[in-house]
């Protein structure tokens, strides 16, 4: 790959074959406050850059050095959109092109300080722009994972503001703060887990960071969640660039005046993409023009190896203890100053390692660690600046993104390898760009301990394909930075019932003569940088003026006239967990008895008891296009309405009926399977609790088949769960005060991408953080796992289960669960509504009893199956997760939200959701005849698909406005 920086805009090639022109504003965009114009912080960049006149707790020199002064003079990071942005293509049938940024650090290798004066430069505006008291009293939050390092140097600018950035990597023990889907990334499900809670409840302004606003969905739906939890009256947005629309402006406008909050924006540039009307087309054709040329050429557009593999080499960069490796927990200006300081001694060991001679480095970070890497390049940049050797900054990504070796193609190469962090949506490939061909002398190659796997070595691995790709290769691996109250069995100097930090009448350092850690063995919840009572002579409380989490100089989260994590108005703690009640019983005694039909539900009245709240005089239906252009747009959470229940024709339900005749022994086989399975290793009395509604059908069949079958009667209960919200606490109080928690068994009827497997799991360790009985297993039992995401199947066949083809008709004509805070009481179960006007069209019983009746001829096989199902390896793959993710990204969706697997999952969106299209298995036969009936109904498409995983998958409509359904554009017909 030939060295032509500054020659030809790495936009050029796109924009010569596609016609991609990048259009810079004619007057400076305004800032919002309230809907109106504030003026001048969103400009095109001319507003001052004089950061260095605001001190920030660093040398200024060192860390951005003459390059980076130069950036602010027309350089990358002066506000030129062709400075800051090259083009690149994807498989993406809705946007033919990628803006690819040259000041972010990820996919284009840049001068690490240019990359952190960007940011920094960002910060020092908003410091500007708030004032140095409000400045300080901020909390700026980064968005995983491609500005994870852009907030970071932002929260640098502002010099004593706390960091949090959001991750897709959980962590056990500690408690979610909140978390948000991004709509517009291939991969969704951000978590919010700030050690302290309170991080995000005090009155400050709330600064926002992501390196493109675009459209500003997820900069809006996060500001939308957290306001609703933590309110506040400023908020700043901060990006790279503003590419906002004229009418994405407008919605920001009225977004402000909705909250009544101020809302400011503040970029480096602002402008917007002109397309031509053909780019869709023209797009397509040179992706698949590509990728076949590199399909026929394997390794293209990869130059080849050097030959002989480099050698790796460890390098211990001498961490300092306690100082978290970034912001997922939150970083302070006290962790600042302590990396900081120890910088130049970690810089100092990295080049002693370089081998002699290494004229070009790159220091290449991972994933969302970005800053720790780039603290440390810029801190190299300086110690090796009085010698020729160019030192370079970017990461590894999650992004796949099209590699096309020309000078004007802002991705010319790219490398792959597996994942090798175990991350929690399953294994999957990871880039670097622009690495290889790079002409690189030396590459040191930056990852946490979380990440220093086998994985990380394998033949295929990271290491190797760098080693091929450079001269040596440097590891250093900063140590994952774990929370003192991370581990749940022993809290840190607290009680199981009360965590450490967190009692809001007893401050950590209340009595100056009792410190808090009464041992020098147990660490008080301390600042991580200077672990509380770390030497006996010197206690975390030693001084009574000084908070725990604070040094004299930079309090944490603090400024001197406000308390930690308090406002004027509101106490400290004020938004801190409550503590538990006195006992689970004590509380379980104040919840209700669970619903019966039948006053509520058409099924009998042993066959399920619902733990939920009757809401059916309250009318919750809205039409199908209003509710989803509510939810797409951050405007309601789907479970705040319900659907209009589907009335199926006459056709329909015949189709129904056809496909349960064929359907009922292969369904009683699944279901005799899967019960026995949960008898055999889970409890010989399981307490089955089914997620309301779909697995409440399967929940009845189990509860038949085990006693018909096994001579068991067995309780039977319906919850609700809601993805993003959780589990019902309540319920699951009212459980654990009636039942052995480790016999419930959750029952679902399906699994797709395993998103509501996760939200259990998530759900059941919050609840368990939170004070609540422990011993609940979030290992589902389903009737159908093709997305292989549980242990306890029946079948893992994708095939038609006729309870997916009907809403509450078939599932004893309640209602999906509703979770809304004006009819949902702290102390209340979730509702759901109990349609008895429907009871005409009722087929719940028709259902369970024709499968029912299959039992006696399938015992036989089910014996046969479930020896071999306890003898298999059933751990799960998540293989559906996987090919979510990749039909997301070459549909152009971007959001694994919007794409629903299987056919269960598919009936649903043609019942409730505005389908976009549908995507068969090739050679489907008569499991989808009722798919193609509702889409022929609502005017969706069915796309024939080779080597499909699923036998169909459901695309939800992206980005959807009334008027905008359809393939075509028009709206749909209704059913």
């Amino acid at each position: 790959m030939r060295k032509t920086d500054d020659v030809v805009w790495s936009g050029t090639w796109v924009a010569e074959r596609l016609g991609v022109e990048l259009v810079e504003p004619v007057e400076p965009v305004e800032t919002v406050e309230n809907g109106a114009g504030s003026g001048g912080a969103g400009g095109d960049g001319a507003a001052s850059h004089g950061a260095a006149s605001h001190g920030a707790g660093r040398d200024d020199a060192r860390r951005g050095g003459d390059r980076a002064d130069r950036a602010g003079d027309g350089g990358p990071g002066g506000g030129r959109l062709k400075d800051l942005l090259g083009l690149a293509l994807r498989r993406n049938p809705k946007r033919a092109h990628l803006l690819v940024s040259n000041v972010l650090g990820k996919h284009v290798p840049q001068h690490p300080s240019v990359i952190w004066r960007s940011g920094y430069d960002l910060g020092a505006r908003v410091r500007a722009l708030l004032g140095e008291r409000d400045a300080a009293r901020a909390v700026v939050l980064g968005y995983a994972e491609t500005a994870t390092g852009l907030g970071h140097s932002v929260a640098d600018g502002l010099a004593l503001a706390p960091y949090l950035h959001s991750t897709r990597r959980p962590v056990d023990g500690v408690e979610r703060a909140g978390g948000f889907e991004e709509s517009h990334s291939h991969a969704t499900s951000h978590l919010l887990l700030p050690e302290d809670p309170r991080l995000l409840a005090g009155d400050g302004a709330l600064v926002l960071v992501d390196d493109e606003f675009s459209t500003g969905n997820t900069v809006l739906n996060t500001i939308r969640a957290l306001h609703a939890r933590f309110p506040r009256r400023r908020y700043v947005i901060v990006a790279l660039v503003d590419m906002r629309t004229p009418g994405d402006r407008d919605r920001l406008d009225a977004f402000a005046r909705e909250l009544g909050a101020r809302v400011d924006l503040v970029a480096l540039a602002s402008g917007t993409v002109r397309l031509p009307d053909d780019v869709l087309e023209k797009g397509q054709a040179l992706v698949a023009e590509h990728e076949a040329a590199a399909a026929a050429a394997p390794g293209a557009p990869v130059p080849a190896p050097r030959g002989e593999r480099a050698p790796v080499t460890r390098v211990d960069l001498g961490w300092p203890a306690g100082v978290p490796d970034g912001g997922r927990h939150g970083f302070t200006p006290a962790h600042r100053q302590r990396l900081d300081a120890a910088l130049p001694g970690m810089a100092e060991r990295v080049a002693a390692a370089l081998p002699p001679g290494a004229r070009r480095v790159l220091v290449l970070g991972f994933e969302e660690l970005m800053y720790a890497p780039l603290a440390l390049g810029t801190a190299l940049e300086e110690r090796l600046g009085g010698t020729d050797t160019d030192v370079r900054y970017s990461t590894t990504t999650r992004s796949p993104v099209l590699a096309v070796d020309d000078p004007g193609y802002a991705i010319r190469t790219r490398l792959v390898f597996p994942a090798h962090d175990d991350p929690a949506d399953g294994p999957g490939p990871r880039f670097a760009y622009n690495v290889a061909g790079g002409g690189f002398d030396a590459v040191v190659a930056v990852v946490d301990s979380t990440a220093d796997t086998p994985a990380l070595h394998a033949p295929d691995g990271l290491a190797a394909q760098l080693a091929a790709h450079t001269g040596h290769v440097l590891l250093a691996v900063v140590p994952s930075y774990v929370p003192a109250c991370a581990t749940p069995d022993v809290p840190a100097c607290a009680t199981p019932d009360v965590p450490a930090c967190a009692t809001p009448d007893v401050p950590a350092c209340a009595a100056p003569d009792v410190p808090a850690c009464a041992t020098p063995d147990v660490p008080a919840c301390a600042a991580p940088d200077v672990p509380a009572c770390a030497t006996p002579d010197v206690p975390a409380c030693a001084a009574p003026d000084v908070p725990a989490h604070a040094t004299p100089d930079a309090p944490a989260y603090v400024t001197p006239d406000i308390p930690a994590y308090a406002t004027p108005d509101i106490p400290a703690n004020t938004f801190a967990e409550p503590p538990p009640h006195a006992s689970q019983d004590q509380e379980a005694s104040l919840l209700p008895d669970p619903l019966r039909g039948p006053a509520f539900s058409s099924y009998a009245p042993d066959d399920v008891g619902w733990l939920l709240q009757d809401l059916s005089d309250v009318t919750l239906e809205a039409p199908t296009e209003e509710r989803e252009e509510a939810i797409q747009s951050g405007g309601a959470h789907y479970a705040e309405s319900l659907p209009v229940e589907y009335q199926p024709s006459p056709q329909y339900q015949e189709l129904f009926r056809s496909a349960l005749d064929t359907s009922a022994a292969r369904i009683a086989q699944a279901v005799g399977t899967v019960t026995e399975t949960v008898v055999a290793e889970r409890s010989p009395r399981p307490v089955l609790v089914s997620l309301a509604r779909a697995g409440t059908p399967v929940g009845v069949l189990m509860r038949r088949w085990a006693k018909e079958r096994l001579g068991l009667d067995l309780p039977h209960y319906a919850v609700s769960i809601v993805r993003g919200r959780g589990i019902d606490a309540n319920a699951l109080r009212w459980l654990a005060a009636h039942h052995d928690p480790a016999d419930v068994v959750f029952v679902d009827g399906w699994t797709g991408k395993g998103a509501i497997t996760r939200e259990l799991a998530a759900a059941i360790e919050e609840f368990e953080a939170a004070g609540g009985a422990a011993g609940f297993d979030p290992g589902m039992a389903v009737l159908a796992d093709p997305g292989s995401c549980v242990r306890t199947y029946g079948t893992r066949e994708d095939f038609l289960i006729p309870s997916a083809c009907l809403n509450s008709t078939v599932s004893g004509l309640i209602s999906r669960t509703v979770l809304r805070a004006d009819l949902v009481g702290p102390d209340d179960f979730h509702g759901a509504k109990f349609y008895r006007d429907l009871a005409d069209t009722d087929v719940s019983g028709v259902f369970v009893d024709a499968v029912a009746a299959r039992f006696d001829e399938v015992a036989d096989a089910v014996a046969a199956q479930v020896k071999e199902v306890l003898a298999a390896d059933r751990a799960p793959t998540w293989e559906g997760w996987a090919a979510v993710e990749r039909i997301s990204e070459e549909y152009g969706i971007h959001d694994v939200n919007l794409v629903k697997p299987g056919v269960g999952e598919t009936t649903r969106v043609l019942l409730r959701r505005v389908p976009w299209k549908v995507l068969a298995r090739a050679g489907a036969g008569a499991d989808l005849d009722h798919v193609r009936l509702l889409a022929e109904q609502r005017g969706v498409p069915v796309e024939e698909v080779a080597e499909l995983p699923y036998t169909c998958m459901g695309l939800i409509h992206p980005r959807y406005t009334r008027g905008a359904t359809g393939a075509d554009g028009r709206a749909v017909t209704s059913a």
